[in-house]
C-alpha cells in the first residue's frame, strides 16, 4: 500500500520524505482521518509517530487556525527527550508543507516564563503532563478547544506515577474528542480511556532485527566488563542504561578514568545538560551514553548499534523499551546484559514476559586485567 492509498494530501506525502507506510501506519492513519479513537500497539522503531502525526497535520490543514491560547491537538509524552523529538518531527513536517500552523513543546527544566510567551497562538501542543499542568494554573492557556488528544507511550502515561496528572488533565478536557493511544507494549488499562476505538496491533512475527545476549558476572566484575566489552568490541557509538542517578555517576566516572569517552542523561540534570549530552553522543563527539529509564522510550537515535543494560530495569515491560532503542528501522542491533547472581530470577521473570529465551554466558572466565 502506498501514502496515497491512505488518502493522504500529496504535499504531505512529499513533505514526510518516506516512499511506503509502515504497517502501524497503514492501520491507523486511515482511522485517524476518520476521526475514531485509535489503540495502536507496535514495536519499538515502527513509526508510530508518523502515523499520528501525518493525519492529524492534515486534518489540522484544512481547520481554521487556532484561537488565542487554544490548542486543537494536545499530544502528551512521559518525557523531556520525547517531547522534543516529538515537537521536532512535526515542525519537520509543517516546514516542508510552509504551513501556517503553529507547533510547540513545553516540558520542565527550562524557562516557564518564555514557554508562556510562545503559546499565544499554537494548534498543536506537545507536552510532559507536570509543566502542562503548571501552565494551566497561571493562565497560559485552556484545553477547551482540543479536538485530539494523543498519548504516546500510554501505557507509561496511564501508570501509578502519573495517574495524578492525566486524571487531572482529563477533567479539562472536553468529553467530545478524538483520542489516541500508542504504546510498544498492550496494557489492560490502555482501552479504558477510549470509545469504541479501532483497535491495531501489530505482532511482532518477523525476525527481530535486535540480537540478545547475557553475560553472568559478579558484581565487582561488572564494572571492568562493561570497559571490556566497549574496548575489545570496538564500540564506537552504544548506549549504557542503568538503574540509578547516582549508579550513572558511578559509570561514567569509571569510564572516563579509563579512557573511554561517554556523556550522561538522568532526571536530576538541567535540559541543557541532557540535550548538550545527547547531542555529544548523536554527533560521535562520545562514545558512550549512560543514562537511565529517562531514554528508555520513544527516543530514536538513528543507527544506534548496540545497548547495554548495566543494571536491570524493574519492569519487564522497560526492559523491552530499553532494548528497543537500538534494532530499528530495518538495522540490525545488539542488545547485551550483565546478570549478577542477584539479578538471575529477575532476569528469568523479564524472559517471561518477553517470551524470549536469551543465552546466559559465562563471563568468570574472561580475563580481565587492565580494565
Amino acid at each position: 500500500m502506498s501514502f496515497a492509498e491512505l488518502k493522504l494530501s500529496p504535499s504531505l506525502i512529499e513533505a514526510c520524505g518516506f516512499t511506503e507506510p509502515t504497517p502501524i501506519q497503514e492501520g491507523t492513519i486511515p482511522a485517524v482521518l476518520e476521526g475514531r479513537d485509535v489503540l495502536g500497539i507496535a514495536k519499538t522503531g515502527s513509526g508510530k509517530t508518523a502515523g499520528y502525526l501525518l493525519p492529524i497535520l492534515q486534518k489540522l490543514n484544512s481547520d481554521r487556525l487556532a484561537k488565542h491560547r487554544e490548542p486543537s491537538v494536545l499530544i502528551l509524552v512521559p518525557t523531556r527527550e520525547l517531547a522534543d523529538q516529538v515537537h521536532h518531527v512535526a515542525r519537520k513536517f509543517l516546514g516542508e508543507l510552509d504551513s501556517p500552523l503553529r507547533c510547540r513543546a513545553v516540558f520542565g527544566g527550562v524557562s516557564i516564563n518564555r514557554q508562556m510567551q510562545d503559546l499565544g497562538r499554537v494548534d498543536l501542543l506537545v507536552a510532559t503532563p507536570g509543566r502542562l499542568l503548571d501552565l494551566l494554573r497561571k493562565n497560559a492557556l485552556t484545553l477547551s478547544a482540543v479536538k485530539t488528544l494523543v498519548l504516546d507511550e500510554a501505557d507509561k502515561m496511564l501508570n501509578l506515577g502519573f495517574q495524578r496528572e492525566i486524571e487531572e488533565l482529563l477533567a479539562l478536557l472536553p468529553q467530545e474528542r478524538q483520542t489516541l493511544l500508542f504504546s510498544a507494549t498492550a496494557s489492560p488499562v490502555l482501552s479504558d480511556q477510549l470509545r469504541n476505538p479501532v483497535v491495531i496491533e501489530i505482532a511482532d512475527d518477523e525476525e527481530t532485527l535486535i540480537n540478545q545476549i547475557a553475560y553472568s558476572v559478579t558484581d565487582e566484575r561488572k564494572g571492568p566488563f562493561l570497559r571490556y566489552l566497549i574496548k575489545q568490541g570496538e564500540l564506537k557509538q552504544v548506549l549504557v542504561f542503568v538503574s540509578s542517578t547516582l549508579s550513572g555517576d558511578r559509570v561514567l566516572h569509571k569510564l572516563a578514568k579509563n579512557g573511554i569517552t561517554a556523556a550522561l542523561i538522568h532526571s536530576k540534570m538541567s535540559q541543557g545538560g541532557r540535550r548538550e549530552s545527547l547531542a555529544e553522543f548523536e554527533s560521535g563527539e562520545v562514545r558512550v551514553l549512560v543514562a537511565t529509564d529517562l531514554l528508555s522510550r520513544g527516543i530514536d537515535i538513528q543507527g544506534l548499534p548496540c545497548v547495554i543494560n548495566y543494571e536491570l530495569p524493574r519492569s519487564p515491560k522497560d526492559y523491552i523499551h530499553r532494548i528497543g532503542r537500538t534494532g530499528r528501522a530495518d538495522s540490525p542491533g545488539e542488545a547485551i546484559s550483565l546478570i549478577t547472581p542477584d539479578e538471575r530470577h529477575h532476569f528469568k521473570v523479564i524472559q517471561k514476559k518477553m517470551g524470549k529465551r536469551v543465552e546466559l554466558l559465562d563471563g568468570s572466565e574472561v580475563n580481565l586485567h587492565g580494565y
